[in-house]
């Protein structure tokens, strides 16, 4: 499994992140010693460095302290990680009956969490993160959480604009992170494309981490033109949710969010055509969006996912898994990929 340099910085990034939401109690809550195995099998599968991405709105705060907890169990060297923390979100107490940060997403939560962006904000939120890491594990990469929900949080345009300057006011202080050494690569992770677009216009970026934005499903031809500008610019590239929240493996969450025949036809008629097209040409529906997610000139890593240690070894599986050219010409044939599509060697 090669590894490749992130940006222009010195750090080595293998083609697979491991996410950490399941850490956090996405969906449901799971037994430490679970993820401490999660842990454990991501360092039996994957050479040294390990790359985790956390954040602190993963079960409020709780994903940081289960990472930091299983690494410090594990014995796991520093020099032999690296953690990657989305920030802008602090843990606070939990004083309704479950978390309003995020209802409905998270299992069994002790605390609760809000949003904290601007230049203070933002060191609080690094500063917390590395209390819960436990001290002895600190991220490398960082980046300001969900832009995005920030910006569509404001009532008016002019709220929005004041919204944006925190989130440049947070990217100062990332870089003043940086140019201290506390840190070594400032990025952004984002649901909406079009803000990481915005950001970059203004915030020198070393990575970018696009979520359920391009996907076997879902590959705007603007997108694409994006991606190969940052490519140019030497921004690492980072994609993730590429199943849409688990949907396109077999889920009934679409982007995170409960979805039914009844409620979305398209969405499973779509799903059904693709499954039927990846038994008959024997791939696996992980392996086909994990390969897709990675065919941009650029992409050069997967994040994913699993609250299941046994499938860890799955998950690495499907980054190095090949995908036959029929499959995908069968997958253009039926409209499930756009025509235009330039990369994928057909």
């Amino acid at each position: 499994m090669h590894t490749h340099r992130l940006g222009c910085t010195d750090i080595a990034i293998p083609p697979i992140i491991f996410g950490t939401s399941a850490l956090g109690n996405l969906y449901k809550a799971i037994d430490r010693s679970v993820k401490q195995e999660i842990v454990r099998q991501c360092f039996v599968h994957v050479e040294k460095p390990v790359v985790f991405d956390c954040a602190g709105k993963y079960g409020a705060g709780l994903a940081l302290e289960m990472l930091g907890e299983c690494l410090q169990a594990l014995s796991i060297d520093p020099t032999d990680v690296v953690i990657s923390n989305k920030l802008g979100w602090m843990r606070t107490p939990l004083v309704t009956p479950e978390p309003q940060f995020e209802s409905g997403v998270w299992m069994d939560l002790e605390n609760d969490a809000v949003q904290s962006i601007g230049y203070d904000g933002i060191l609080s939120c690094f500063e917390q993160g590395n209390e819960l890491l436990g001290g002895r594990y600190t991220p490398q990469l960082v980046s300001v959480h969900d832009p995005d929900e920030y910006l569509a949080a404001a009532r008016d345009a002019r709220e929005g604009e004041r919204r944006f300057q925190d989130i440049l006011d947070a990217y100062a202080a990332l870089a003043d992170l940086k140019a201290q050494g506390r840190v070594k690569a400032i990025g952004v992770g984002s649901k909406d494309w079009k803000v990481i677009a915005s950001i970059a216009k203004h915030v020198t970026l070393d990575w970018v981490m696009f979520a359920n934005s391009f996907t076997i499903m879902h590959h705007p031809p603007e997108l694409l033109e994006f991606i190969g500008e940052l490519h140019k610019k030497d921004v690492g590239i980072i994609n993730s949710a590429v199943f849409h929240g688990g949907f396109l493996t077999g889920s009934s969450y679409f982007d995170y969010k409960p979805v039914t025949p009844q409620s979305d036809p398209a969405l499973f008629a779509w799903r059904e055509t693709f499954f039927d097209l990846c038994r008959r040409f024997s791939v696996t529906p992980a392996a086909a969006c994990v390969n897709f997610g990675m065919t941009p000139p650029g992409v050069i890593a997967i994040s994913l996912n699993t609250s299941n240690p046994l499938r860890v070894q799955d998950n690495v599986s499907s980054v190095t898994a090949s995908v036959p050219k029929e499959f995908y010409a069968e997958m253009v044939k039926h409209r499930l990929i756009d025509p235009a599509y330039p990369h994928l060697g057909i």
